[in-house]
């Protein structure tokens, strides 16, 4: 066996084979003869030497492509430099020796001997020709050893002889050379190269001649056993021969079994013609996977299309296929050859392969390509330019395609496998990724890139894609309550903080990025399914907020640290509240859901922020109703705790995003004052023996504290502030005729005080009745008329007084009573 680099510089094994035939006939002329004389082809001597001369001469020729083709050859360019005249006279084209095309098929030995006419060669170049006075040693030389081939005959046996010999002589030159010379580096063919190569291809010309067609036909069987070994040449000219001979005795029938006869010829001829059409398709649809073998046939598929259309208009010619005739079989082959490409691409189930239409999608169009490229490279240079080749392969794949995507899309259920499907259509086929190939170029570029798809199955594919992304959205919100509960709720986890030290939950993060994901890839595909997909989010994310109070209340129910309840209401009120000002960035493409949205997040964290709220008036509350009493002006244990709850609150305030922190704390800081105030209006308790002044000291010690403290939570009520002084002032008043002189900024600063609140403030100090408590509430009465505030409540923004009601005493209508009056019951006493 010769070693690699030997086979390398000896050439390739079809160099070797036209090697084998020249050695064979240059050297052993008695051997051409007796296979001539056994074919029945015997020649005068003068024609024999003439041959003799043909066959050395390309024999010569043959030996220096082997030369040519060698990596050693330095300046070997193939074929492409020898001169026409050297192949003058034997009827071959100047490019048909080209080292890249083959030598069409021997003869089939099928013929009989006394057959007038031998099966003319058809020459890459693109016509059928033929050379009068037999066949040439030239048309042997080209014929080329095939699996059709079933000539075994002497000439074989003794062309593999002299081919071993040459080998051999050739194996003893090389080995010498190999010692001084070393294989230049093969490079890769680049893009540029590869075009060059394309450019050099032997084009098929339209034109052609019809070759002699044999007066003698072959039989039925044989003509028949000659289209399935694919000899389609010589079994077309010899079908056409019959149909000819048909045509004849059809023109001579007299008598009823002469009729017969012709009804059973007509009969053998459409089965003839139906087997050339199926084995026509057959190659056509098997071309791209078997180029080299098909190349040729191709050439001999393209002339009898081409012939059979011409005679199509003829009466009896029994070449008509069916609707669109040959050309129309022709192209039902290219499409069936694409389609079977596309059944051929690896496809996963889903249940195998999460991925399993990406993965399709992707092998698909690397399949694509790569057909459209041996189309390009290849097939196109074996059928005439009226064809159109490669624009009717992309327009069998726009349609094959087309029907591919619509059986997968069946088969999808997923959103992931929606977006891929509709990515791949709108964003890969027609890109430098498949169809915009630059390997493609530059044929593609005067072809339709898009898909042949339905109308509306685009708009179809993406309405499921927008109702698979509301349920998408629906089933992640189901997980993300599923993963709040078991993480959380269930194991009574205390909330994380984030970096700014506010309480923090991933809820709004999870939402937000999965409707974030949907918006970015739909955008991807489409700008207005974009704004359908974030539509359809947004109104699946609606009903989210009253599903989600209604597990937490569920789930929570059972919690019985109210530390820890109050932890998890700051936590949610923080998450929902980042949720809506995530959402607020889609209000320009849909306002009418994002108003939806933004006021159930509300309405839910109104409801959070007011479980807070009452969770801390209940906790005070107790403390609260003891303040004005007796035992709080003994004692600081009350107040101590309304402070510390207060101050914890605080804390937790701390931890919680605004704006409702504020709205929050400013409740709060309302509530605190309203209800400590509100004790001094119950008229529990009145302060004698001029211990009004301790209770005023007390009571501005606890006013200072509770106001520092709001201050520190930031409070928006500041308007609350002055109330606690003023009400210490009257009453630590000690010169009761001083006290209607603190009357004027307590109504500056709260008009809505009234008489029955400004007596029960006087019942607290000790001025239960007399004079001096009649002239305050009548200084307090013009002072509200000099306002004009006389009869209403003032501001509304500032309403305190109002909101508390007062407890009147036994004793109390008297002190208000005018002397009239109670002169009047005296009396009557």
């Amino acid at each position: 066996m010769p070693s690699r680099n030997q086979m390398a510089e000896i050439g390739e094994p079809g160099d070797m084979e036209e090697v084998n035939e020249a050695q064979g006939l240059e050297g052993d002329g008695s051997s051409l003869k007796s296979t001539m004389e056994r074919n029945g082809k015997t020649q005068p001597d003068g024609l024999v030497k003439e041959k003799k001369l043909g066959m050395i001469k390309q024999f010569r020729e043959s030996i220096k492509r082997v030369g040519e083709r060698s990596p050693l050859a330095s300046n070997s360019k193939g074929s492409k430099d020898r001169s026409n005249s050297d192949q003058g006279g034997h009827g071959i084209d100047p490019e048909v020796t080209s080292p890249t095309h083959q030598l069409p098929p021997p003869p089939s030995p099928c013929l009989s001997a006394g057959s007038p006419t031998a099966s003319p060669l058809k020459g890459l170049g693109g016509s059928f020709q033929r050379e009068e006075g037999g066949e040439s040693a030239e048309d042997s030389l080209q014929k080329k050893h095939s699996r059709t081939r079933s000539d075994s005959s002497g000439i074989g046996d003794s062309l593999l002889k002299k081919g071993a010999s040459i080998r051999r002589s050739l194996r003893l030159k090389k080995d010498k050379t190999l010692k001084q010379e070393q294989l230049q580096p093969v490079t890769e063919i680049t893009l540029e190269e590869k075009r060059e190569r394309e450019m050099e291809r032997v084009e098929i010309k339209e034109s052609y001649i019809l070759p002699e067609i044999p007066l003698t036909p072959l039989s039925v069987m044989q003509i028949n056993k000659l289209i399935g070994m694919e000899v389609l040449e010589e079994a077309y000219l010899n079908l056409l021969s019959l149909c000819q001979e048909f045509q004849r005795e059809r023109e001579e029938c007299t008598e009823e079994a002469s009729s017969m006869e012709l009804a059973k010829k007509e009969k053998d001829l459409k089965l003839l013609y139906s087997a050339l059409r199926d084995k026509v398709k057959e190659i056509v649809r098997d071309s791209n996977s078997f180029t080299s073998r098909n190349k040729e046939l191709l050439v001999h598929v393209a002339r009898v299309i081409q012939e059979e259309e011409k005679r199509e208009a003829e009466p009896g010619a029994g070449g008509v296929v069916g609707p669109g005739g040959w050309r129309g079989a022709w192209r039902e082959a290219v499409s069936e050859g694409v389609q079977a490409t596309l059944k051929s691409v690896h496809l996963d189930r889903p249940e195998q392969n999460a991925s399993w239409l990406a993965i399709h999608l992707g092998l698909l169009g690397k399949a694509i390509v790569e057909d459209l490229e041996k189309v390009k490279g290849e097939l196109q240079g074996s059928y005439p330019p009226s064809f159109n080749v490669f624009s009717t392969y992309v327009s069998c794949y726009h349609g094959a395609v087309s029907q591919h995507l619509k059986t997968l899309q069946q088969q999808v259920t997923d959103l992931k496998d929606y977006y891929a499907l509709l990515d791949w259509i709108i964003n890969h086929y027609e890109s430098e990724k498949i169809m915009s190939s630059p390997s493609l170029r530059p044929e593609m570029e005067a072809e339709n890139k898009g898909l042949s798809l339905e109308e509306g199955f685009l708009d179809q594919l993406k309405g499921k894609f927008c109702m698979q992304a509301k349920e998408d959205m629906k089933a992640s919100l189901e997980k993300i309550l599923e993963l709040e509960n078991e993480d959380m709720w269930i194991k009574k986890q205390t909330p994380e903080t984030d970096d700014e030290h506010f309480f923090n939950s991933d809820i709004h993060m999870d939402i937000w990025t999965k409707v974030k994901s949907n918006a970015v890839n739909s955008k991807r595909i489409d700008a207005n399914l974009e704004m359908r997909v974030v539509c359809s989010c947004l109104e699946e994310l609606q009903l989210f907020p009253k599903r989600f109070e209604t597990e937490f209340r569920y789930c929570c129910n059972s919690v019985e640290n109210p530390s820890l309840w109050a932890d998890y209401q700051i936590t949610y009120i923080n998450s929902f509240t980042a949720l809506k000002e995530h959402m607020e960035g889609y209000r320009e493409s849909c306002p009418t859901q994002v108003d939806h949205l933004s006021r159930e997040v509300e309405g839910l964290v109104h409801r959070l922020v007011q479980g807070l709220e009452d969770q801390f008036k209940n906790d005070v509350r107790p403390y609260l109703r003891r303040m004005m009493t007796r035992k709080w002006l003994s004692t600081d244990e009350d107040f101590q705790q309304l402070y510390s709850r207060t101050e914890k609150l605080s804390q937790r305030c701390s931890q919680m995003r605004p704006p409702y922190v504020q709205m929050f704390v400013s409740s709060l800081h309302y509530y605190v004052v309203k209800e400590y105030v509100s004790q001094l209006m119950k008229n529990n308790y009145s302060c004698k023996n001029r211990k009004h002044d301790k209770a005023a000291t007390k009571m501005r010690v606890e006013w200072d504290k509770l106001k520092d403290l709001f201050e520190e939570m930031k409070t928006t009520h500041d308007w609350l502030h002055p109330v606690g002084d003023h009400l210490s002032n009257i009453i630590g008043e000690k010169n009761k005729r001083e006290i209607k002189n603190h009357l004027t900024h307590l109504v500056a600063d709260y008009p809505d005080i009234s008489k029955k609140h400004l007596s029960a403030v006087l019942y607290f100090r000790g001025l239960v009745r007399g004079r001096e408590k009649r002239v305050i509430l009548q200084r307090l009465t013009e002072l509200k008329r000099k306002l004009g505030t006389a009869g209403n409540t003032g501001d509304n923004r500032r309403v305190l007084f109002s909101d508390m009601q007062v407890t009147i005493t036994n004793t109390n209508y008297l002190a208000d009573m005018p002397f009239s009056c109670l002169s009047f019951l005296l009396r009557d006493s």
